[in-house]
């Protein structure tokens, strides 16, 4: 088995996603995916702690979020911070890997495991956005009401994205969202 390669980490997670794919998130090993990637066991816990990591390591939106809270013009309102860094996130991060995410959200779909520590990854944003609101001098309720709205546009507009098998980009599933969001709260 190979002892190193500089794509060690992406093959371990593209063999650990074509055997959830295949055999279900519980009946997958983490044997399995080091013997479908070629590497050993010992390479597998360098890279994840364990295999729902698989989904969840090395997620980086709630620091480009706390990064672009921090570069955003004094005057640049909370909710509009949080619409442009969505539509960029859209563009930059999630349109290129439409597969690899869609496959990704129906096992995290049909695992409780999984569905819980998604569900604690919202909340980390949440509270990223928050935070970044309060140290630009955003009142508490409104910055904890836009951080709640933010993080559940963005979950929503991915969950029928992922789910749509037209092609309409995330873009158009953020705005549909926002309409949508915006016409139910008045």
């Amino acid at each position: 088995m190979a002892r190193w390669a500089p794509d060690t980490k992406e093959r371990l997670r593209e063999a650990a996603m074509q055997l959830f794919t295949e055999r279900g998130f519980e009946a997958t090993t983490v044997p399995d995916i080091v013997e479908r990637a070629g590497v050993t066991r010992r390479t597998f816990f360098r890279h994840f702690a364990d295999k729902r990591e698989v989904f969840f390591s090395g997620d980086e939106i709630p620091r480009l979020a706390a990064r672009m809270l921090a570069d955003a013009p004094a005057d640049m309102s909370p909710f509009s911070i949080a619409w442009t860094g969505l539509q960029a996130l859209a563009a930059d991060r999630f349109e290129p890997r439409r597969d690899e995410i869609a496959a990704a959200r129906r096992v995290i779909d049909a695992e409780p495991a999984l569905r819980e520590r998604d569900l604690q990854k919202q909340a980390d944003l949440r509270a990223v956005l928050v935070e970044g609101y309060l140290a630009r001098g955003v009142e508490s309720l409104h910055a904890r009401v836009v951080a709640g709205v933010a993080v559940e546009l963005l979950q929503t507009a991915l969950e029928r994205w992922a789910a749509d098998g037209s092609g309409t980009p995330l873009r158009e599933h953020l705005e549909r969202v926002r309409r949508e969001m915006a016409a139910v709260l008045g």
